[in-house]
């Protein structure tokens, strides 16, 4: 139980129980009113006086019904009995603090009051009949909170099931932790059971069989009094019926739930209580049948392992299938990404396409230039099947090339210029392009790939006409993603789902020639695909961003509202950037939708966005998605009130997209359960390059609906609603500003150092994005070897944003008491040294100070006025932040442009100095 439920209960009822007994009519209310002073004084409980009330025969059940669900009010005596006198008899009701008076002893007190020798007081025959709790108020929904109910309103209800006859507690115990370990995903639940008049955790261990379960509980504790703490324990299990010679004809084993969830069995009646904030009733339903369930299994051989108890039947399993398949289906794709294009471009050449900074685009000329760069291509012996690399930086030349390379049935491999040279060397050599279309500033003596330059490919050739153009199943792109091996991974995705996926959201989202896109993302981020075909697909006009404007919040605000763009795409890192500038900005913008992907959002930060840009003029979507299922899987349209809860929901499959959560033995989990998500259907890529047993790894046949699916490493759980919520990665892939990254990539390229003898490397995540930091600890071969040099030449193989921040040199790693890294144990980061001066101090000392004193307060480490922004861990967050700083002491007002420029604290006061 959580730490929540230890608290003090200012809700008595969850520690009162209570019980009925139906009396003859003519029982006498004055020796019944005798008997229970005396025999409450007998066993010294604190109660008062016999309460008789005469109540009309038509609201008998209802008025029996209401008593047994009062609790006593704290403070109050231990026992309350009322007697209530009708038409057809008298209903005697006991109601009792469990701190006070167990359920044995409250089966006595019944006895003791209603003996049959005394024909003053007749008990009237009655079979038990379960009967709803009435609601009354609660606190908080524990530890069972995974299995979301209604937030707002927190009340108690009640779900009755049948239960086989036979059913024990012990077998009521092992029932319940079987399912519960689906749920939770654990080997061995807790259950809070009681036990006698005691209360225990047991731990159901799911690989053995249910007998004698009970006979290895602990001791147990007894019930505390109101006000104190409340018992430990997941959920509470018991049995409902007193003593067998009782002459109770009902009994409430608590008058609110102990635990967020409580089960209590009557005979072969198991009624399941709950809290609604806790779990919501639709959970309660399917949880309660899938105890049931199990129960016949383990009746049937107590000795069957419970993890063999199959909660689910083949309705079960066929109704989860159903919850997680998007709406409708899609047709097959017949043609290729380049065929709609050019169709497109036949009926609309007039209509942009794509513009950079001043150079536009229309259809015509895009589809023109796309059908030189094929024929050149093809001249240069580029043939269909092929693969072509693309290393060019943002530009109108970039998107022509990329559909070019589509158009001579090629597949593009975008490779970002900014990359180190041997990242992009491993990238070409793995993929194998054919060629290497760049800007003529990678060297290309160094790779195995012949270059050509954009313009190369932008002449009228007299080579082959244009080669065939493929069909769907062509690949369309290879995009090299982290992998744990410590090299990355391409990815082969076909014409056919990225067709899929603009199919899929077209319609939704009202996409269409009215529409601006922005290409904020690198060509070698899979975002990209969905901004730069998304929007080409459906006829709008993309705006290429150029490399410093998106390192600029202030100047890509500024282009949205001078393009008058109306769909954004951005991670949520670089979304939060823009926030900051579009509450102080005057320019209005245009954007009517909003998708985010690439890494967890954190809903709340919408609210001010909502201030700014009402719902029913800007749409917000949060998609999940994966490289390898073609970017996006699911969407969920977001509104106020969802970001005030900081839903983690990331919606519904698209239409021709499954979504399945399967436990570590790929059992399908039941709604409301935590695992690892797979995906299936049209997104589904072909596979890794050069990968066939990774493929085969992650690749899974769909025994499901058939086809693939693809196993994600990302933990979550599906809805009752079919909605899924995403709870963050299984292994150590953690995503950084929006880029998804392999910690093991990092640790292998530092462990290739001869000069590393182990590595760890961790992620620090701090109050705001911009303070997510990867931090390294080695341990050297030589003691007197130089993390600088190690960090260098990690620099040289690792784009920027995977260098680590910080590299801690350490004698040994710490390690757990089974040989694997303690993280917890890892000493903080050490402080990155300042360079030494290499030249005379700038001329304005002052100044200079003022910065460098900045940039240590940013940075967290000691600088020197040549000490390089980015070496010392600077990223585009902490820029905005460093530069916000630099403004409000009046310093200057740059934009990030200025410190990509002049990346010394000397080299940046020089700049300052010169514009004064």
């Amino acid at each position: 139980m959580s730490a929540q439920h230890s608290a003090q209960h200012p809700d008595p009822a969850r520690l009162c129980h209570a019980a009925a007994v139906r009396l003859a009519a003519e029982a006498d209310p004055d020796r019944l009113a005798d008997r229970f002073a005396t025999v409450t004084r007998r066993h010294r409980l604190a109660a008062g006086r016999l309460w008789v009330e005469r109540v009309p025969a038509g609201l008998a059940s209802t008025r029996r019904d209401a008593e047994l669900a009062r609790p006593l009010p704290v403070g109050g005596p231990d026992l309350r009995a009322v007697l209530l006198r009708h038409d057809d008899g008298a209903d005697l009701v006991l109601v009792a603090g469990r701190h006070a008076v167990g359920r044995h002893r409250l089966g006595t007190l019944l006895t003791e009051l209603t003996q049959l020798t005394d024909p003053a007081i007749a008990v009237e025959p009655s079979a038990v009949e379960p009967s709803a709790v009435e609601p009354s108020a609660g606190d908080d929904a524990g530890d069972v909170g995974w299995l979301r109910g209604d937030p707002g309103v927190d009340r108690t209800a009640v779900h009755t099931v049948a239960v086989p006859a036979g059913t024990d507690l012990t077998a009521l115990v092992a029932a319940v932790g079987a399912v519960l370990a689906r749920y939770r995903g654990v080997r061995r639940p807790r259950v809070g059971a009681v036990v006698g008049e005691r209360l225990t955790a047991v731990a159901v261990p799911v690989d053995g069989g249910a007998r004698d379960l009970l006979a290895t509980a602990g001791p147990g504790s007894s019930w505390p009094a109101p006000g104190t703490p409340a018992p430990a324990g997941l959920l509470d299990v018991e049995v409902g019926a007193l003593d067998a010679d009782s002459t109770a004809d009902a009994y409430r084993p608590c008058l609110a739930p102990v635990w967020p969830l409580t089960l209590a069995l009557a005979g072969t009646t198991l009624a399941c209580h709950h809290r609604t904030a806790g779990w919501a009733a639709d959970l309660v339903e399917a949880f309660a049948r899938q105890v049931v369930r199990v129960l016949g299994r383990v009746l049937a051989d107590p000795d069957r392992p419970l993890d063999d108890c199959d909660p689910l039947g083949d309705a079960d399993r066929a109704a989860i299938v159903a919850l997680g398949r998007g709406p409708g289906e899609l047709p097959a794709a017949k043609d290729t990404i380049h065929d709609r294009i050019a169709r497109h471009a036949a009926t609309h050449p007039d209509a942009p396409a794509v513009s950079c900074v001043g150079e536009r685009l229309t259809y015509g000329e895009l589809d023109d230039r796309a059908r030189k760069v094929a024929r050149a291509l093809a001249a240069r012996g580029v043939a269909p099947g092929d693969r072509v690399g693309v290393c060019l930086d943002r530009s109108v030349d970039l998107v022509a090339v990329l559909l070019g390379v589509l158009r001579a049935g090629a597949a593009y491999v975008p490779v970002d210029p900014a990359y180190p040279v041997d990242r992009i060397r491993y990238t070409v050599e793995d993929s194998g392009v054919a060629l290497l279309v760049g800007t003529g500033g990678v060297d290309a003596a160094e790779l195995t790939a012949v270059e050509s330059t954009a313009a190369d490919l932008n002449v009228e050739g007299s080579g082959p006409a244009e080669p065939h153009v493929g069909g769907p199943d062509d690949p369309a792109y290879v995009i090299y993603t982290s992998g744990s091996t410590g090299r990355p991974k391409g990815v082969r995705v076909p014409h056919r789902n990225v067709l899929a996926l603009v199919d899929a959201t077209a319609a939704d989202f009202g996409l269409g020639p009215h529409d601006t896109w922005t290409m904020f993302h690198s060509s070698a981020f899979d975002f990209s695909v969905w901004e730069i075909w998304g929007c080409l697909l459906t006829g709008g006009h993309l705006v290429v961003v150029p490399h410093l404007v998106v390192r600029s919040p202030g100047e890509f605000h500024a282009l949205l509202a001078a393009e008058r763009v109306t769909v954004l795409n951005q991670t949520p890192s670089a979304f939060a950037q823009l926030l900051d500038v579009d509450r102080r900005a005057a320019d209005p913008l245009a954007v009517r939708l909003v998708v985010f992907g690439g890494e967890p959002l954190d809903a709340r930060m919408l609210t001010g966005w909502y201030d700014r840009h009402p719902e029913p003029d800007c749409r917000v979507v949060n998609m999940f998605g994966i490289t390898e299922t073609t970017v996006h899987v699911t969407a969920q349209t977001l509104d106020r009130g969802l970001a005030l809860a900081g839903s983690r929901s990331v919606g519904r499959a698209l239409p021709g997209w499954r979504v399945y959560v399967l436990d570590p033995a790929g059992r399908l989990l039941p709604p409301g359960a935590a695992g690892e998500i797979h995906v299936g259907g049209a997104g589904v890529a072909d596979g890794y390059l050069h990968r066939p047993e990774l493929t085969a790894e992650r690749f899974r046949p769909d025994p499901f609906s058939g086809g693939r699916m693809y196993r994600s490493g990302d933990r979550g759980r599906l809805l009752p609603d079919g909605r899924l919520e995403h709870l963050g990665r299984l292994d150590n892939q953690v995503k950084v500003r929006g880029y998804r990254i392999e910690l093991d990539e990092i640790r292998q390229v530092l462990l290739d150092d001869p000069a590393a003898l182990a590595v760890a490397v961790v992620v620090a995540t701090g109050a705001e994005a911009a303070d997510t930091r990867l931090h390294a600890y080695v341990v050297l071969a030589d003691a007197a070897g130089s993390v600088a040099e190690l960090r260098r030449r990690a620099a040289r193989l690792l784009p920027d944003y995977m260098v680590p921040a910080t590299i801690t040199a350490l004698p040994a790693l710490p390690l757990t008491a089974n040989g694997k890294l303690d993280a917890a144990r890892l000493p903080a980061p050490a402080p990155v040294p300042a360079a030494e001066p290499v030249s005379a101090p700038a001329d304005d000392a002052g100044l200079d100070e003022r910065i460098r004193a900045i940039w240590q307060r940013v940075l967290g480490a000691e600088v020197g006025p040549e000490d390089n922004f980015f070496d010392l861990g600077g990223n585009s967050l902490l820029a905005l932040r460093l530069l916000r700083e630099l403004r409000d002491q009046g310093l200057a007002d740059l934009t990030p442009r200025h410190l990509y420029l002049h990346q010394t604290v000397r080299g940046l006061a020089e700049a300052i100095g010169a514009a004064r």
